[in-house]
């Protein structure tokens, strides 16, 4: 793989300011034709409690999960869990994973066949199998996907304690399907895995959804991509968040690495990715110029791109008063997820005044920002009468459904220029 990286930013600052604030964009390209760099194994997590068998839910998780493995590519490391009360392992044997290969997958699909929805949601055991399997396969594309329909039903904080303990070793995304799950638990542990949440709103999506999700992790050629911050003794990094193609903050997942902080990228194909950094440095006097920070993109030690963020003083109000665009846009992105959090958070509540506002908020950021997907989710939950005022009125009723994907879709971003 080929990354380069390069920084958005106004680097003048006025005399006394201390805030730096960049955009920067990853991009990496195929590279020997796009050729894995290291193997890759794949874990397919199906719930099976006894809330699966309606509306025909495990039915369609079976076809889901067939379709899933036809996905996997040949020489791929796999398995399949059977989420109940404990996490059993569906196919291959218990303690093992199966080769991916026209044999292993037609194996997989009879195993499958087999599925019954028959008791109870127990994900941090789902989890916890996941990761032993995958730790039998160290330097792999790790990828997982988790599918339910309800709760957790752990004891509390037993899922929290398996998160801390297996954190950002594989990549999860999870995906919920009806309207009977927490968004806040799968969100908990998409952040804590580097996947993403969404809701699957009719079973019958389901195929479609994980052959998406099969297929995108297919296409990941690298395994751990991080980013590296470097600061100089008058500069502080403030924050690390991704921001394209969605809202994830970094900032917490920092591993401290002398004056610089390594943050987990997760794995990586041929793709795009916008990051916002944003710096406290030492005010300097007018002409002075430094390095906020260097940014580094690094795969194990190796150092695969370089970037600098830099700030210069000076008392050109023209200079110093200029806004980034990059910049702005995101930051308007990253408030957009934040609004729709809050109105959801005051509706759930009964606070319809305040709800209103957030909501009203969001729609102006959705249409300023040409986020043409978010403005469409908010029209299911609220009447947008002038998104450009951000006049919005709750609607009377509403399907959880909807509700549920503005909440789970309200982190996704669109780029500078899109749909504008």
């Amino acid at each position: 793989m080929s990354y380069t990286a390069e920084a958005f930013q106004n680097e003048y600052l006025a005399t006394g300011a201390s805030e730096v604030n960049a955009i920067v964009t990853i991009t990496s390209t195929g590279g020997e034709g796009g050729r894995r760099t290291a193997g890759a194994t794949e874990i397919i997590i199906v719930d099976a409690s006894g809330s699966m068998q309606a509306e025909g839910r495990i039915g369609a998780a079976r076809q889901a999960a067939k379709a899933a493995v036809e996905c996997i590519d040949d020489g791929v490391n796999f398995a399949i869990i059977a989420g109940v009360s404990t996490a059993q392992q569906l196919f291959p044997d218990p303690g093992q994973l199966a080769v991916a290969s026209p044999q292993t997958r037609a194996d997989a699909a009879r195993a499958i066949d087999r599925l019954q929805a028959n008791g109870g949601t127990a994900m941090g055991a789902w989890l916890l199998l996941a990761a032993q399997l995958f730790a039998q396969r160290p330097g792999d594309i790790k990828h997982a996907i988790l599918l339910t329909d309800g709760d957790n039903g752990e004891r509390a904080g037993y899922l929290e304690t398996v998160l801390d303990q297996i954190k950002e070793q594989f990549v999860c995304d999870c995906r919920g399907v009806g309207a009977n799950w927490k968004v806040a638990e799968l969100r908990k542990i998409a952040d804590r895995m580097l996947g993403t949440v969404d809701i699957v709103a009719k079973p019958t999506e389901l195929t479609a959804s994980f052959q998406q999700m099969i297929t995108a992790a297919m296409g990941k050629t690298s395994a751990d991509v991080q980013l590296k911050v470097i600061t100089p003794v008058t500069s502080k990094i403030r924050f690390v968040k991704q921001v394209e193609p969605q809202v994830a903050d970094l900032t917490g997942k920092r591993v401290e690495d002398g004056r610089a902080g390594r943050y987990p990228l997760g794995s990586w194909g041929q793709e795009s990715r916008d990051y916002h950094l944003c710096f406290d440095v030492t005010p300097g006097n007018v002409g002075d110029n430094m390095m906020a920070g260097r940014v580094q993109i690094l795969e194990g030690d190796t150092v695969l791109a370089t970037v600098l963020v830099k700030a210069t003083w000076t008392e050109d109000t023209a200079l110093s008063t200029k806004i980034n665009r990059q910049v702005a846009h995101y930051t308007g992105q990253a408030e957009l997820a934040e609004v729709i959090q809050e109105g959801l958070t005051a509706h759930k509540a009964g606070d319809d005044r305040t709800a209103t506002i957030k909501f009203g908020r969001a729609a102006q950021l959705a249409r300023a920002s040409g986020n043409t997907a978010t403005e469409e989710l908010l029209s299911k939950v609220v009447e947008i009468e002038d998104a450009v005022t951000g006049t919005v009125r709750l609607k009377r009723r509403v399907a959880a459904e909807d509700e549920m994907a503005l909440d789970t879709r309200s982190t996704k971003t669109v780029r500078v220029g899109r749909g504008q």
